[in-house]
């Protein structure tokens, strides 16, 4: 195994999706495949080397657009890569999404027999994700897309999911997404917390040292170098829920208000609780920078501004005290919404499918995805708080209790439904350029 320890990444292998922060606002479309036959697999792989830009590209020819590929274990299996090969895979992402689902909390509603077909299956092979500014581009770059594998009888569509970023950057539940983001060494990205050092390129790209200097590679070289994980999860919100359980909990608007800034560690507008604890300040939300260049320790240990419980300290607790060294554990998070606003104000589900499509980008499927949904999002013990389970997004079988610390007695919300389930989603291996080449001409 050739072993690489200069930090400089090899941005022109490596897809953009993997790095490059997405556009405001934007349209996004994930779509499936499935492969019949072998020949054909491997010739979409060589069509989508060259329909994919790199991260060195900061901006592609066509601009603000640009595709991903990914590929699922199965996938990998389909296209005829030996078995001596896909054992050097992490294990977490040889056993599938639907095998961890007990450790995931993937439970009761979320459970995998009620996913949304194909999620899940051994038939979802490759996924293809296309991103630009408006829909009408993104129809266009499907189109583009389209002769790829329109012209292969041996591989098969049988999935898409459309989503969208609105200007205002918000999700169903009215909270500013895509907030926090850590800065990978060599990537020439900046992060969004200007505290935190950036991280070594082995936490998000493979082939390269990690935090704590170990290398992981698939073999060969030319299939795992230059390339990452991709955790994709359909998550449906039930919006008429979380709102009425907002106003049944509180004692008006602006009580309202706090409570959904507790519960968040955020303000709507994408202010932290952390920098602005008494009341909401849009233009803090509004500024990239500023809202996410905060810490936690020393002031705030108790959790008396920004809940040790809450959504955005579970999902990184940055310099707190908890169980579990923060950097081992860092995401890089990108979330597109999916079906229609449920209209302002309204407090009755109107039935449609709405949500939220999570993908978590990185090196280290177990440590670092795994980790923080058993452990941080579905269990307290870590910031003692024995099994408490986050408000938002914890899956839950029945209701849990939250409690915001505050002088002289803290505030208990109690049965809190679940407000997130999930409908599906696939570990898949995000290949280098080099790798799809690879794949491509893989021979039986």
């Amino acid at each position: 195994m050739s072993v690489h320890t200069d930090a400089a990444l090899e941005l022109d292998d490596i897809q953009r999706g993997v790095l490059s922060p997405r556009p405001t606002p934007y349209a996004a479309t994930y779509l499936a495949f499935r492969i019949d036959a072998p020949g054909h697999g491997r010739e979409l792989m060589r069509r989508a080397s060259t329909a994919v830009t790199s991260a060195a590209d900061p901006v592609s020819p066509l601009g603000e657009t640009w595709v991903s590929v990914a590929v699922t274990c199965h996938g990998l299996e389909a296209l005829g890569v030996p078995r001596a090969s896909l054992d050097t895979f992490a294990w977490e992402f040889r056993q599938g999404m639907a095998a961890r689902a007990k450790a995931l909390g993937d439970v009761g509603e979320s459970s995998p027999e009620r996913w949304e077909a194909p999620l899940g299956s051994r038939d979802v092979h490759v996924v293809f994700t296309a991103v630009a500014p408006d829909s009408a581009q993104l129809e266009a770059a499907v189109d583009r897309a389209r002769p790829a594998y329109d012209r292969l009888p041996g591989v098969t569509a049988i999935w898409r999911q459309d989503c969208y970023a609105l200007p205002t950057e918000t999700e169903h539940f009215g909270y500013r997404d895509g907030v926090s983001h850590p800065a990978v060494e060599g990537s020439g990205i900046p992060g969004s917390n200007r505290l935190e050092e950036p991280l070594k390129a082995g936490e998000f790209i493979l082939g390269y040292p990690d935090e704590i200097g170990g290398i992981q590679t698939p073999q060969p070289t030319a299939l795992g170098r230059n390339g990452s994980y991709a955790v994709f999860r359909k998550l449906h919100q039930r919006v008429a829920e979380f709102r009425r359980y907002l106003a049944e909990s509180s004692t008006g608007p602006q009580d309202e208000e706090l409570i959904a800034a507790k519960i968040m560690g955020r303000w709507r507008s994408g202010a932290p609780l952390a920098l602005a604890p008494q009341a909401d300040d849009p233009a803090l939300g509004a500024d990239p920078y500023r809202r996410n260049t905060f810490l936690y320790e020393s002031d705030d240990a108790a959790g008396f501004k920004t809940p040790g419980g809450c959504h955005i300290r579970r999902a990184n607790p940055r310099d707190a005290a908890v169980a579990g060294e923060v950097r081992l554990h860092r995401m890089i998070r990108r979330g597109a919404v999916y079906g229609p606003p449920l209209p302002e104000g309204g407090l009755e589900d109107d039935g449609a499918d709405r949500g939220l499509m999570f993908a978590f980008i990185g090196a280290h499927l177990g440590r670092q995805f795994e980790f923080v949904q058993s452990q941080w999002m579905n269990d307290g013990v870590f910031f003692g708080a024995d099994n408490a389970q986050d408000p938002v997004t914890g899956s839950r079988e029945g209701s849990a209790d939250f409690t915001i610390p505050r002088r002289p007695l803290r505030r208990r919300l109690a049965s809190l439904p679940q407000f997130v389930v999930n409908r599906g989603g696939e570990y898949c291996f995000v290949p280098s350029l080099t790798a799809l080449r690879w794949l491509g001409d893989l021979h039986e």
